[in-house]
């Protein structure tokens, strides 16, 4: 995944103060605490929600044991497991009440930068960096199921 990003003149003052240019090493430094990298991609499952119920069932997720699914309406249908608990992330109490947990798909971290362009002033810079995805987990196969 390649992302653009201008980094402001309070950044690069802090870094400026010992150097005259930009270099990679700081740029990713500066990068991973800005953007905090690695971080966690998540998804909202909708617990209560007959699409998401017939998406985890396609997915194959219920035959894993990660989650069983009500074949009658009721809320709510999906029910996460034992198995499923390593992979729940903090859920706020308000998407708990409709039903919605958020689980975790993997990690993105920072992979590496590729260019590096100061402006004219010196005082901001536009960054190319790439990224990449790590410690997939069962449920990563919800970002590509059939809605």
């Amino acid at each position: 995944m390649k992302t653009t990003i201008i980094l402001f003149a309070a950044l690069l003052l802090v870094v400026a103060c010992s150097k005259p240019e930009l270099d990679k090493s700081t740029a990713m430094n500066i990068l991973e605490a800005e953007k905090r990298y690695p971080r966690t991609v998540d998804y909202d499952l909708y617990c209560a929600d007959p699409t998401h119920a017939r998406k985890v069932l396609e997915a194959g997720l219920e035959e894993k044991g990660l989650l069983t699914v009500q074949r009658t309406q009721g809320a709510p249908l999906i029910q996460l497991t034992e198995t499923a608990k390593p992979y729940l992330l903090p859920t706020p109490e308000k998407y708990k009440a409709i039903y919605v947990q958020k689980i975790k798909l993997a990690d993105e971290v920072l992979e590496a930068i590729q260019s590096i362009a100061l402006s004219e002033d010196g005082k901001s810079a536009t960054v190319s960096y790439s990224t990449r995805y790590t410690d997939f987990t069962p449920f990563n196969v919800l970002r590509t199921a059939p809605h």
